[in-house]
């Protein structure tokens, strides 16, 4: 990322009283069909724009002190239908997929022979550089400096993307970045974090209008 917002004067709090509100994006037609989508900034479908009011009902009740988006349209979208005057965050974009952007998983497999996955093997450069798992860590990083004094204050919450928002809750969790290829994320759904005794906690995951069937595939 070009843009490096400096640290704040004072370290993280010690067990901020705030929820992290988690929302991603509602549905695209890549999301869809699972294919990567990275930087590609492609509108909601019908559906997604559902999910978003859906995903607005659901945070209706809490006291935000500070509301985040990405840049991408997918993401503000969903911010505007949850009824969330959200404030444009650069570091919270989606993972560069580089040269896998667009592509689903399976496409990947056939054409390695292996069984790839962005969070085990890595990404390839394409039109855009492609980021690793532990560079998309450090923005995780970043957007948490600035959120934690915030959660002091009230809620927060962060309107972005899937694979992001499962590698930023690894690194709010205290583990290893790798640690969000073992919780999926549907579109638009709504996630909250926490704090259980002094320790970082899940207290909600992936909630949305229905069970999940499938893990998600993009």
């Amino acid at each position: 990322m070009s843009v490096i917002d400096p640290l704040p004067n004072h370290p993280a709090p010690d067990n901020p009283t705030g929820k992290l509100i988690l929302l991603r994006h509602g549905e695209t037609e890549w999301s869809k069909q699972g294919k990567h989508t990275g930087l590609t900034d492609i509108p909601l479908t019908a559906r997604g724009e559902d999910l978003a009011r859906g995903a607005g009902r659901l945070v209706a009740g809490y006291d935000f002190s500070l509301v985040l988006t990405s840049p991408l349209q997918r993401a503000r979208h969903t911010a505007e239908l949850a009824g969330l005057d959200a404030e444009v965050d650069p570091f919270l974009v989606e993972w560069d997929y580089g040269g896998y952007e667009g592509r689903t998983t399976r496409e990947i497999r056939s054409e390695l022979g292996y069984n790839w996955s962005a969070f085990t093997h890595g990404v390839i450069r394409g039109d855009t550089p492609g980021e690793t798992v532990e560079e998309v860590a450090a923005r995780a990083s970043r957007v948490l400096t600035r959120v934690l004094p915030a959660m002091e204050e009230g809620d927060v919450a962060l309107v972005a993307h899937g694979h992001f928002l499962r590698i930023l809750t690894a690194v709010y969790l205290r583990l290893a970045p790798r640690f969000g290829a073992q919780i999926t994320l549907d579109a638009g759904s709504v996630s909250v974090l926490s704090y259980y005794r002094e320790q970082p906690a899940i207290l909600s995951w992936n909630y949305g209008p229905e069970l999940p069937m499938v893990p998600s595939e993009s």
